[in-house]
């Protein structure tokens, strides 16, 4: 790529320029595109590493990446977030996911040991089951060797605490788990964990050969997700042409998510359902994190996120916290506001005013008024979806993009900060799915700025229903010889 082509407007000397290609080399750019694609349709294995607290679980992990890294567990049998790291072995790469620690609470909310080990187990290619050979199996250990069990996948077992040739023996005691051979490890020291990543290899399935950024084959996979009793399953029964189970009223009576291969719109799509779950009244917070894995996990399947909102009421702050879960995993969003035909011009007139004080982040997302009960605007459901994963899968041209950056830039400057004016060099897409972008400049750039620009893109270019990254790299400064 020449300097004209970079700098059609100016903004780049020489010296610049070669400084800009340098960092570019470096960063892993071809021809002023950043490469960061190349990995990233590539579906590596996934290893859950599951397990109760005190097992020695997340040293585990940080032995098998090879670095100490913090997991964060608020409180035994609640992890708010599941880590995902990358770890390889005899020259193979896989996935490794903490799912965090577990254990039935004395009150009897084992939903959320159910939840966790489903959310855990369901999205990964095999099991590690982690157990604290000095105390031996537990009753939760009991009870995750049965949530593994049902799920089909294979499971390699860990003996950890194993810190020498003394307590081997009691690690062959859970031998009667069931579960095969167990492993024996110490996860501080690392003694047995290469005969255990030799283990877990021989489980997983092979890495699929690089795609490069071409598409993944197979139906477009749809989340349908948003609070209990939005009618998720309603809708999901509508698109589907035929009755689904409803989940019970009791917190922790799971249903294993279904994917749902529907014929809509004159396509087959993949609908990853996420059914919610009813409040109760001890269990509020539960069952609210309960929801949110579900969600979590949905997110992860899918490429475009329909948010369904219950319009006859007012908007909650569980609705907003969804929306932004989504825009966070970086889908494409549709918002899909249900029950319609329940709405008089009151209530009308209040959503609308709702809709402009809490969702004004997301106003680029399509936005569909159904009726799950009637089936009414159920037709413009797939066109939403489409847009919205068509702005997901856009990529602007360089040329083009800093041929947009520089009218912008000249026609709107940065606000002078300091004495100081920052300028845009230069901006690349970093990548689609959703769409980033990269922006080169001479100092930092406000957040007010950065939303502006990121307003205009949209005027110009669409991204209808998918958010956008913008992320900006300071010139160093050189220094005078």
């Amino acid at each position: 790529m020449s300097n004209e082509h970079i700098a059609g407007h100016g903004e780049l000397d020489d010296a610049e320029y070669a400084e800009f290609m340098a960092l570019a080399e470096g960063e892993g750019f071809e021809d002023g595109e950043l490469d960061l694609e190349a990995g990233a349709h590539l579906p590596l294995p996934v290893l859950a590493v599951v397990g109760r607290p005190n097992v020695g679980k997340s040293t585990l992990v940080n032995r098998i990446i090879g670095r100490r890294e913090a997991v964060v567990e608020d409180r035994p049998g609640v992890t708010r977030d599941r880590v995902q790291y990358e770890a390889t072995w005899n020259g193979r790469r896989f996935k490794v996911v903490d799912t965090g620690g577990w254990e039935i609470d004395v009150l009897g909310i084992d939903a959320m040991v159910a939840a966790q080990a489903e959310l855990g187990i369901e999205t990964a290619d095999a099991v590690l089951f982690v157990v604290d050979a000095t105390v031996g199996a537990t009753d939760t250990d009991e009870a995750l060797v049965k949530l593994i069990r049902r799920s089909g996948k294979p499971v390699v077992l860990c003996a950890n605490k194993v810190d020498g040739p003394s307590t081997e023996a009691e690690a062959a005691y859970l031998w009667s788990l069931g579960l095969g051979e167990p492993y024996p490890v110490s996860a501080l020291h690392g003694r047995g964990s290469g005969d255990l990543l030799d283990a877990v290899l021989a489980v997983l399935p092979e890495a699929p050969p690089q795609t490069f950024g071409t598409a993944l084959g197979g139906p477009r996979r749809v989340a349908l997700i948003g609070r209990p009793n939005v009618g998720k399953s309603s809708l999901l029964n509508k698109v589907a042409g035929e009755e689904r189970v409803v989940v019970n009223e009791l917190a922790g009576t799971t249903r294993d998510p279904v994917d749902e291969l529907i014929e809509l719109g004159g396509k087959t799509w993949k609908f990853v359902d996420t059914a919610g779950i009813r409040r109760r009244v001890h269990l509020t917070a539960g069952a609210d994190f309960y929801a949110s894995l579900r969600t979590s996990a949905a997110l992860e399947k899918a490429e475009v996120a329909v948010v369904l909102i219950d319009a006859s009421e007012p908007l909650a702050e569980q609705d907003t916290r969804i929306i932004s879960m989504a825009v966070e995993a970086g889908r494409a969003v549709v918002i899909a506001y249900n029950k319609w035909d329940q709405l008089d011009e009151e209530r009308r007139y209040y959503l609308e005013r709702e809709i402009e004080q809490d969702l004004v982040q997301v106003q680029w997302a399509p936005r569909v008024n159904v009726s799950a009960k009637t089936g009414r605007h159920m037709e413009k459901l797939v066109p939403a979806i489409e847009t919205a994963l068509a702005g997901w899968e856009t990529r602007i041209p360089t040329a083009k993009l800093n041929a947009f950056l520089g009218e912008l830039v000249a026609a709107h400057p940065h606000p002078i900060r300091g004495g100081k004016q920052p300028r845009i060099l230069f901006g690349t897409q970093a990548g689609t799915k959703p769409p980033r972008f990269v922006l080169f400049a001479s100092g930092f750039l406000e957040a007010g700025y950065r939303r502006f620009i990121e307003r205009r893109l949209r005027e110009e270019f669409g991204f209808e229903g998918t958010p956008i990254s913008i992320s900006v790299r300071v010139r160093e400064k050189r220094k005078k010889k």
